[in-house]
């Protein structure tokens, strides 16, 4: 379908998502909107094994909430909009399959929170980032006060909450907040090869991990190895997984065919 504020173009099993309001790609309903349609077609389209996320233009991957949508409206009108952008993001994070951000410049409030939906993030050197939302007198609403504590811990995220800073490219990573930071003119060529490494792995197994990892961390350890325990079976039970045992004891390499 044709879509108004982001591109998605397909590169052999790779999906490239840009959001395309440049120069801050700022989210608006309608952005979210697309972003729950486009993550439903990259889910269910057997030919995309790996989603890569960027944002169009040199400045920004996403520079936060359009305020636009929300400047002035009622409190019924709020809690819509936030539910309503809650569950798109939740989309994104739901597919069945990696999703790799390729964090192009600014990163802040919502664009964070988006980018903390995806997998694995990497950075531009010259990104930035930032939860400035007390800056306006409100609180991270896209996931952060959750995601960003489970990922960095409580004490480091709620400094970055209390003082709405931004931090660079090289403190993200050693936060954890990203998984590598590249030169700006080396991201896209970094991330497709990532993606393009992870879309020759089984799509069976690639999603067992995404589950076990990504449902594990909301269970007690008991549940959550219990649960791993279940996705391991659904892998080795899968059409790959035994070709992948097969071709271990024949000392072959395996042809996997995501089944």
């Amino acid at each position: 379908m044709a879509y108004e504020t982001i591109i998605i173009e397909k590169k052999d099993t790779v999906a490239v998502l840009t959001l395309n309001r440049p120069p801050m790609n700022p989210l608006n309903r309608t952005m979210y909107a697309e972003l729950a349609q486009a993550s439903h077609e990259v889910d269910t389209d057997p030919g995309i094994k790996v989603l890569v996320i960027t944002g169009g233009g040199e400045k920004a991957f996403a520079a936060g909430l359009d305020v636009t949508d929300v400047e002035g409206k009622s409190v019924v009108d709020i809690m819509e909009f936030q539910a309503f952008s809650g569950s798109a993001s939740a989309k994104v994070a739901a597919i069945g399959k990696p999703v790799i951000a390729a964090i192009n410049g600014l990163a802040l409030g919502g664009g964070l929170e988006l980018a903390l939906r995806c997998d694995i993030r990497i950075a531009s050197d010259k990104a930035l980032f930032g939860q400035p939302e007390v800056n306006l007198g409100i609180i991270p609403g896209g996931g952060a006060t959750q995601l960003l504590s489970r990922l960095i811990g409580t004490a480091r995220a709620k400094e970055l909450f209390f003082t709405g800073d931004t931090f660079k490219a090289d403190r993200a990573l050693e936060m954890g907040v990203v998984n590598r930071v590249v030169p700006a003119d080396k991201l896209m060529e970094e991330a497709m090869a990532l993606a393009s490494s992870l879309a020759k792995k089984p799509a069976v197994a690639l999603k067992m991990i995404k589950l076990a990892v990504d449902q594990g961390i909301n269970m007690d350890l008991h549940s959550a190895l219990t649960y791993e325990g279940e996705c391991f079976v659904l892998s080795f039970v899968s059409d790959d997984g035994r070709e992948g045992m097969r071709a271990f004891v024949e000392k072959r390499k395996p042809n996997f065919k995501d089944q």
